[in-house]
């Protein structure tokens, strides 16, 4: 061998042996990065670099849900959130959104397991090439890890790389713990679609009035185009640009086979055709209602120390509510699993009520017809030629003063002012300094320019009103309003308003006389009944007209009229307390003071009082106390409460059988009579009407076999009212709406409201025909009338 050769040899052997280095090299180097990459995953999985969701919170991410409020007809009539998100099923979405999601964010979704490897070196390609259309290499479901587990802020650019390892890691975790459908229902029941519409049946709801299931091909790519930025492509501020991504989200339909050339043609010339549904507790049906729940759902136990020194009668109310109402403060009452109470704002509860949607939308068209087209254009009429609009020239300019004082130290703006320790004088310069506002009126809204003192009086001008209607045999509160406009008169004047009820007090007197024996038909005279007040004063009753004035008249005829002459001869056969008694067995519990005036109904009661007390009389005198609630679901739809009906007999079916009777007088011929010849209904009700002194309060209670509402008209302020008796009385102010909801629901086939007449007890036997000769002993020697008919 030459030494030639030999020196081949040894630089073969050199090279060899340098190459094996390289390789050796590099398969370290890549058993490195692979090692490297392994224990860093490993790393992060364990939480070793930042935080990292347990198996649990993968299995159980913690959401905000909606509680969803639902009529008895199964309509839903608004929510309660932190978050106005609902969850949907797989089941529930359209097909389109479907695909327009996988179309247009993850074409790759059902062939990956959380990263998607050719997404990833597509955006590396892009760096490298600085191509900015090159996409995003983001997986759905990396996108819903960041959603479950959204992004802290990060101290450096490293920070940011370990987040990004995270989300992959979780990402696998989900597709390892859920199905593709769950996985893309997750992520669009979390997503925020903005203006309030959380998740897509949400945003189903806010934009297009619809259900995620119904959603159109076109409804669908808008919603999926609003995925990539919904503050960017916001269709309420940014129409163009939300139309122009819609469409490039309809092409990638086409390009991935989902949609045809021919539909995305037709499709892309349609415009956004939003029908928007703006998310506001202060808007839309049951507003009074919902707030009603709320507050009864959330209450906390009551204690004494809370109440101020002039309300203990609200606490002495509230504590029998804590006591004997299941759902007044049931969120504090009842515990979740894990210990904790129910919170109606992010548990996702279902509330089934009572309430049924068409009665509702009756009783508050009733209340707009009445009050903005009828009684508050006379009522304004007649304030234009007082001196202090809208108050009673009984008051002088000092008490109006006065008055307006008060108010102004009583709202919410002085409240805060104060609270920021502005001195009284700035803050009354603030209250007569002018502003922009948007006020209410009858015919919609308008922008002005008042002071908040102008502000004030403006308000005050507006009668109030509140209705409630129930069916008498289950205690089921059909239909709820508790004022014009929640938006603007947020007081509640069916459960909160307690004001004077006038006449309407009369049927306990009426019924404690036929508890003890007396019928409709015996007669007594129709004269001033004196009684002594107990401090050496007596106290004398008055009739507001002198009609059969020294007669004997029947005790129908003398309810019919409301006379109270009548009213106060059946008080003094059986004392205040006896009344006082039988209003509690009827369920009131706002307080009656035992006294001779008591049938003038001085007393301040509530709405919600006065109806579940008049159902007694349809119930066969049996007390039901009114039901809200049917029963509430947690978000997996487990019952969790169920509403009990709470009754007791008040009196026996007789009396009560007699009473309904006497309430029919009222209306065939008495001062209910319009409900006859204006409104045209037939059927057998009962009612009483009830006028206040200076005509402040007006009341309707209407009784039929099936169906028991009573209405409250009146003003902010009883020093507000009309001066005379014709537009003041409780037939005029309160009665209409009850016409005019009847008439509506009467005329809703779909209701199926039975018009049956009122049950007879078994074994009935006294003879309700006034107008024969009476047989009763009582009555014998006395002159026999016969009854006025005013019908």
């Amino acid at each position: 061998m030459t030494e030639s050769d030999l020196n081949n040899t040894d630089n073969k052997t050199e090279v060899s042996e340098n190459l094996k280095k390289y390789i050796i090299a590099f398969w370290a180097m890549f058993s490195f990065i692979v090692l490297s990459v392994f224990f860093l995953f490993m790393g992060v999985s364990n939480g070793n670099f930042g935080f990292m969701p347990s198996f649990e919170e993968l299995e159980n991410p913690k959401n905000s849900l909606a509680t969803e409020i639902y009529s008895a007809d199964k309509v839903l009539l608004g929510k309660f959130y932190f978050q106005n998100r609902s969850f949907v099923k797989y089941e529930e979405l359209s097909p389109d959104m479907v695909h327009a999601l996988v179309a247009t964010e993850d074409v790759r979704f059902y062939d990956h397991s959380g990263i998607d490897l050719i997404g990833l070196a597509r955006v590396a390609k892009g760096l490298v090439t600085a191509n900015k259309n090159a996409g995003g290499g983001s997986t759905l479901s990396q996108q819903l890890a960041k959603m479950l587990f959204p992004r802290e802020r990060f101290s450096s650019k490293v920070d940011m790389v370990f987040r990004k390892f995270r989300e992959w890691v979780i990402s696998v975790k989900l597709e390892r713990s859920y199905t593709k459908e769950e996985i893309l229902t997750m992520y669009l029941n979390k997503y925020d679609f903005l203006n309030l519409a959380v998740g897509v049946k949400s945003a189903a709801r806010v934009y297009f009035n619809t259900t995620p299931d119904s959603l159109k091909v076109e409804q669908s790519a808008m919603l999926v185009g609003m995925a990539k930025n919904s503050s960017y492509y916001n269709p309420l501020r940014r129409p163009e640009l939300t139309l122009d991504r819609r469409n490039v989200v309809l092409s990638q339909m086409v390009k991935y086979n989902y949609l045809e050339q021919q539909q995305y043609d037709s499709l892309k010339l349609l415009p956004l055709n939003l029908d928007y549904q703006k998310v506001d507790h202060r808007r839309g049906s049951a507003t009074y209602f919902r707030e009603y729940l709320r507050t009864s759902l959330t209450a906390r136990k009551p204690l004494e120390s809370r109440y101020p020194s002039w309300n203990k009668q609200q606490f002495i109310e509230d504590s029998l509510q804590w006591k004997n109402n299941p759902f007044f403060g049931w969120c504090n009452k009842n515990k979740k699993a894990d210990g904790e109470s129910y919170n109606i704002y992010k548990d996702g509860l279902k509330i089934y009520t009572t309430i049924d949607s068409r009665m509702q939308k009756y009783a508050e068209q009733a209340v707009r017809e009445h009050l903005g087209l009828d009684l508050q254009p006379a009522f304004d009429n007649e304030k234009r030629y007082h001196k202090n609009p809208p108050f009673s020239d009984d008051l002088d300019d000092e008490a109006v003063e006065r008055n307006l004082y008060l108010s102004m130290r009583r709202s919410e703006r002085f409240r805060v002012l104060k609270d920021k320790d502005i001195s009284l004088d700035s803050i009354k310069s603030i209250f007569e300094t002018p502003t922009p506002m948007r006020i209410f009126t009858w015919k919609g809204e308008r922008d002005t320019i008042l002071s908040p003192n102008d502000s004030m009086l403006y308000y005050k001008g507006f009668l109030r009103a509140g209705f409630m209607s129930m069916v008498p045999q289950t205690g089921e509160v059909r239909a709820y309003v508790g004022g014009p406009n929640y938006k603007y008169f947020m007081y509640d004047m069916v459960n909160n308003g307690k004001r004077q009820v006038g006449s309407i007090i009369k049927p306990f007197l009426y019924t404690v006389a036929m508890q003890e024996g007396l019928t409709p038909c015996d007669k007594v005279p129709n004269i001033a009944q004196t009684f002594d007040v107990g401090d050496g004063t007596t106290w004398t009753s008055r009739n507001s007209t002198s009609k059969r004035s020294g007669e004997m008249v029947t005790l129908r005829w003398g309810l019919a009229n409301s006379v109270n002459n009548i009213s106060g001869w059946v008080l003094k056969q059986f004392k205040p307390n006896a009344i006082v008694e039988m209003a509690k067995k009827m369920g009131i519990v706002s307080r009656i003071d035992p006294v001779p005036s008591i049938f003038l109904g001085t007393s301040e009661i509530t709405v919600r009082e006065m109806v579940g007390a008049y159902a007694t009389y349809a119930n066969k005198g049996v007390y039901i106390k009114p039901r809200f609630i049917s029963r509430i679901e947690d978000s997996k739809g487990n019952e969790i409460a169920r509403s009990i009906p709470q009754k007791r007999e008040a009196m026996s079916a007789k009396t009560a059988y007699l009473m309904t009777n006497l309430l029919e007088g009222v209306v065939n011929r008495g001062t209910a009579g319009r409900l006859r010849w204006k409104y045209n209904l037939r059927n057998p009700i009962g009612g009483k009407t009830g006028t206040t002194q200076n005509h402040s309060d007006g009341w309707f209670m209407g009784v039929t076999p099936n169906l028991v509402s009573g209405v409250w008209v009146g003003a902010e302020d009883r020093a507000i009212h009309f001066e005379g008796i014709t537009q003041g009385q409780g037939a005029n102010m309160a009665l209409p709406i009850w016409g005019l909801y009847m008439q509506k629901v009467y005329a809703d086939e779909s209701l199926n409201i039975p018009k049956g007449k009122f049950e007879k007890p078994i074994g009935f036997n006294i003879d309700l025909d006034c107008n024969t000769q009476s047989k009763n002993p009582r009555n014998k020697g006395l002159i026999q009338n016969e009854e006025e008919d005013f019908f």
